[in-house]
């Protein structure tokens, strides 16, 4: 029987770790496993096993009830009593991007505020030159390393956006190199943030800006660069009608909408989403009932992002009562940037949830699992059940609450992606794969 925590493959080339399938058919053995298959409550199996068939969920249940068709298994893998959940959904990451803004945190804690830096040239602007500055393979392999942070805390499907070029080129490739991240082991959505910032050549001229992503989004569409449209709707970038411009163009093109919403102010964003069956709104912490209503009429998500809200030192939380009391779906998601949540751990977002967003335990991590897949459009993950993807995690733990317990401590042993085990992220140039952790001591 091959043991899987015991076993590590080195890096492998991009193109192989693409390509080599898994066997047909795996049991995974020896796990406590947490299915959240129902509508409430952790579906915790003590003794559990799950058989895959290809890179879909045949089975899962209690190890002695395995059917004939887990025992004639090609491959076993005994996970040695590990914490087994649904693999981790980042839902909302700008990924891509290049230098960094930590001079502007220094800054905000000597008294400057998100909106004086972003007027004053720095803030997304900043971060658009370094970005257009740097070449596409620079991109790709430093966000290959925050991909596989990510993955090493257990992501196994994580949304990027662009959002840092501005110009037509520097957007796409961006997007090109989502699509070559997603070739990698981690299931990858690409989305569409042009209309994120106003790029310094179109200065006063926020409206010619936005026809001009009009006309660029049908262009990336065509090349599949893009699954879903984004904008930030705010008065420090872009009207209601601007985004609403942009709304219809991915509309007429099939594509999927969400928006940064009610980050600083109750622009009516949330709603503006809703007409458009929009999959997410995000941040929202100025979301007034209106909004609310709006987004439970419409099925839409609610992303909070807790790293942004602490980052900030936010002082207006969103309002979780109500959006629970209305049943809205609450996602939750790391937001990694660099200007205002340069985190790449979701564990520890699934931590602030609760601890600042005052979010349960069971919620904070459904909002990472279950509803982040709602919120990506995606309904073959995020629970783990017969027809779902086998994308799952394996932890140092003991109960599923745990995930939300502890913080700053590295308690994932593994991903596992499409039933593919050990097919990590190939390193960029100079950096080196870490090799598997053991059991906790103590």
């Amino acid at each position: 029987m091959t043991d899987f925590l015991e076993s590590f493959a080195p890096g492998l080339p991009e193109q192989a770790v693409a390509a080599t399938p898994p066997p047909a058919r795996r049991v995974w053995r020896h796990a406590r496993v947490a299915t959240l298959a129902d509508a409430s409550g952790w579906g915790l199996i003590e003794r559990g096993a799950i058989v895959t068939e290809d890179a879909r969920i045949a089975w899962v249940g209690a190890e002695a009830d395995l059917p004939a068709l887990g025992r004639a298994a090609i491959e076993e893998h005994d996970l040695g009593g590990a914490l087994v959940t649904p693999g981790l959904i980042d839902a909302h990451t700008h990924l891509v991007y290049g230098g960094h803004r930590a001079h502007e945190f220094e800054m905000r804690l000597q008294g400057a505020s998100y909106e004086d830096i972003a007027k004053a040239g720095g803030g997304i602007r900043s971060t658009v030159a370094a970005t257009r500055a740097a070449s596409e393979d620079d991109l790709f392999r430093v966000a290959s390393r925050r991909l596989k942070t990510l993955r090493d805390g257990g992501v196994t499907t994580v949304e990027i956006k662009s959002g840092y070029g501005l110009s037509f080129e520097d957007e796409a490739r961006c997007l090109r190199v989502a699509r070559r991240l997603g070739q990698s082991g981690v299931t990858v959505r690409s989305t569409s943030l042009a209309a994120h910032a106003l790029p310094p050549e179109f200065e006063g001229r926020a409206d010619d800006y936005i026809a001009a992503v009009c006309q660029w989004l049908p262009k990336w569409h065509a090349e599949g660069l893009v699954d879903a449209v984004d904008a930030f709707c705010e008065r420090i970038a872009f009207s209601p009608a601007q985004v609403g411009r942009v709304f219809e163009t991915a509309q007429s093109l099939g594509l999927p909408v969400k928006l940064h919403a009610e980050q600083l102010s109750d622009s009516g964003g949330a709603e503006l989403a809703a007409r458009f069956k929009a999959l997410s709104c995000d941040h929202l912490e100025f979301l007034g009932d209106a909004g609310i209503a709006a987004m439970r009429s419409a099925g839409t998500t609610a992303m909070l992002l807790p790293g942004a809200y602490h980052f900030l030192r936010e002082t207006t939380l969103p309002p979780i009562a109500a959006l629970r009391a209305a049943g809205v779906a609450m996602a939750v998601s790391t937001d990694h940037n660099p200007g205002t949540s340069p985190t790449l751990s979701l564990p520890l977002m699934i931590h602030l949830a609760c601890v600042d967003f005052r979010l349960t335990p069971e919620e904070a991590v459904r909002g990472a699992t279950v509803n982040a897949a709602r919120a990506l459009g995606l309904a073959d993950r995020g629970t783990l059940a017969a027809g779902r993807r086998a994308d799952f995690a394996l932890w140092e733990l003991e109960h599923p609450r745990e995930l939300a317990y502890w913080f700053g401590h590295p308690t994932c042993r593994r991903t596992v992606v499409g039933a593919a085990a050990d097919m990590p992220i190939p390193p960029a140039p100079g950096t080196a794969l870490r090799p598997p952790r053991g059991p906790r001591a103590g």
